[in-house]
């Protein structure tokens, strides 16, 4: 039979040869500047900077995540002197192993321990415990620093005999302050008993469970967004679009005014240009958001597998038809279902799809049971649907009515004005993705940005802002190369510069499209003067006079004007990518 195991004051007594030997294995190496106890390196630290950093933990990340990451940091100081004790007193029985630990926390001088109550049966896992704690510096720092408390604040502290106690009954076992001194309480008083045993063990436990502030930090940002697009604006485009150019807003009215009927929407517009994005936004803001959207790609599955997957298919309709599953149709039944690239779809699947848009029913293949279906349908293409039915690959039938309501999406390269913004947007969340802190974009990759024509449109402006933010250095900025890989003194002037870095050779047109950049908001006239300056100092290898003498200017003049320029440079250069007048022209 297991004996409850009570702490008693001859017992209490018999411990000191025990704390004795711990006092002994302190040992202090003047030549390394290390202190060991036993194996286990240890700091001696000032109370000041502890309490310092502490206040510091507090006021950047709030009251509640301090204390979590606090109790955290006792917690594994406290099982690791478990760890400790039990290694270097095998010889001892329980009630001397567990006994230690407070007078190593005091040895360590974090407060003094008397025990009141102990009582500990290890095999049965039960355990009642309550100390006086006198002199806490935890206690004595925070009430100096912030005054009475309404709660307790001995976080390391209780971190320390939770992961102590519970590492040495090998289950969790919580404490809790009821007294303590920075509540206004003479000393403080913990109690501990396994997590069941308490009402609120739940809410207490998770103070010692870690969390990604990062994730979080983002999470909260991705909801202010929301939230700021949503508040008094409905008009507002949704969080996940971006765009200001005339020629997409349009499209996106029109996409609006779609969104309570049940048409079919036709979206048209090079590859890229962000048409699932227009079906998605379309399903989120109407009467279906609530049931599913599927999206499937009619150009990325087998001829002969493409009813199969819009319309089901029944056990043993074909060779490796195993079991009976549901078409996407069914998926999406009372939600929506977008079928991109839809001119790649096969003629027979067109005739299905053509019955299921007149009846609302469908057919599984190897079934000749009808089963109605209830979908939204908006289908994409990136080619133009009427020459594939002059030559017979589209059915006109079906092409008629896909087209009742078309929407034509412009290519990136007709939205100049928006390039900006979303590589802002790319930049933001790459960053977080890769863990880097990036000060922006260079000029010269500014400039390459704005003038490239975007053949992949979005989605390749997307890769080559991930790409960029992947190469660059942290702390850097994104530079032409980082972005570009082919970009070399061979390659085409795409990019409104040539191989020195000037301007595009073609003065006529770069000339049109940089007005038309500055009167657009694009690029601001500071931005331009910069851009010449910077230029005309490359081209003559940093020799200001010859610099002066290309733009116009007075050496002074030129001086002056390349001073202002790192004034506003430095005086910007720890804001990050969201205050650079090229990447936020609301600026």
């Amino acid at each position: 039979m297991v004996l409850m195991s009570k702490v008693s004051k001859r017992q209490r007594a018999t411990l000191n040869p025990i704390s004795d030997d711990l006092r002994s294995q302190v040992q202090f190496c003047a030549e390394s500047g290390q202190i060991w106890l036993h194996e286990h390196r240890m700091l001696l630290i000032h109370v000041e900077a502890q309490a310092t950093l502490r206040k510091e933990l507090i006021e950047t990340l709030g009251m509640a995540r301090a204390r979590g990451l606090l109790s955290r940091m006792g917690y594994a100081s406290g099982a690791r002197d478990a760890e400790l004790i039990r290694t270097r007193t095998p010889s001892a029985n329980d009630t001397e192993i567990f006994m230690t630990g407070p007078k190593l926390h005091m040895l360590e001088g974090k407060v003094k321990v008397t025990p009141i109550k102990v009582e500990f049966n290890r095999d049965a896992g039960e355990f009642y415990g309550e100390f006086l704690w006198e002199h806490s510096w935890e206690a004595l720092w925070h009430r100096r620093q912030y005054g009475i408390n309404s709660d307790s604040v001995c976080w390391t502290q209780i971190g320390y005999a939770c992961g102590y106690t519970s590492a040495f009954m090998g289950r969790p076992i919580l404490y809790k302050e009821v007294d303590c001194y920075g509540k206004g309480d003479k000393n403080c008083r913990i109690i501990g008993k396994p997590i069941e045993e308490w009402e609120d063990g739940a809410e207490q436990v998770n103070f010692f469970n870690q969390e990604s502030i990062v994730e979080q930090l983002i999470d909260l940002q991705t909801q202010v967004v929301q939230l700021r697009s949503a508040i008094g604006k409905e008009d507002k485009l949704p969080s996940d679009i971006v765009g200001n150019a005339p020629t997409f807003l349009a499209a996106y009215e029109l996409l609006k005014q779609a969104v309570n009927s049940r048409i079919t929407v036709l979206l048209l517009g090079e590859t890229g240009v962000g048409k699932e994005v227009f079906a998605r936004s379309l399903h989120d803001m109407g009467p279906r958001s609530s049931k599913s959207f599927v999206a499937i790609n009619c150009a990325a599955i087998p001829p002969d597998l493409v009813e199969s997957e819009l319309f089901g298919v029944e056990k043993g309709a074909f060779t490796g038809a195993l079991a009976s599953r549901p078409g996407r149709f069914e998926r999406a039944s009372g939600g929506t279902l977008f079928l991109d690239e839809i001119g790649d779809l096969p003629l027979s699947a067109q005739a299905k799809l053509l019955r299921v848009l007149q009846e609302g029913e469908i057919e599984r293949l190897g079934d000749e049971k009808v089963r109605k279906v209830d979908v939204r349908l908006v289908v994409a293409t990136n080619v133009d649907l009427k020459s594939l039915v002059k030559t017979g690959k589209f059915r006109a039938d079906l092409y008629y009515r896909l087209n009742a309501y078309q929407i034509n999406i412009p290519p990136l390269r007709e939205r100049k004005e928006d390039i900006s913004p979303l590589a802002n947007r790319f930049l933001a969340k790459y960053s977080a993705i890769h863990g880097k802190k990036l000060r922006g974009f260079t000029d010269k990759s500014k400039r390459a940005l704005l003038g490239y024509s975007w053949p992949g449109n979005i989605r390749e402006l997307q890769n080559m802002v991930d790409r960029g933010v992947l190469l660059a250095p942290s702390g850097g900025r994104i530079e032409v190369n980082h972005m570009f890989s082919s970009y070399s003194d061979d390659s085409p002037l795409e990019f409104v510069l040539n191989s020195k870095g000037s301007l595009d050779t073609n003065p006529g047109e770069s000339g049109k499209e940089l007005c038309e950049m500055v009167f657009s908001g694009a690029m601001t006239l500071k931005q331009v003067e910069a851009m010449l300056v910077e230029t005309a100092v490359d081209k003559v290898r940093g020799n200001l006079s010859a610099a002066a003498r290309l733009l116009g200017l007075t050496r002074p003049q030129l001086a002056y004007r390349l001073g202002r320029l790192q004034e506003d440079e430095f005086a910007g250069s720890d804001d990050g990518p969201a205050n650079d007048p090229l990447i936020n022209p609301s600026q």
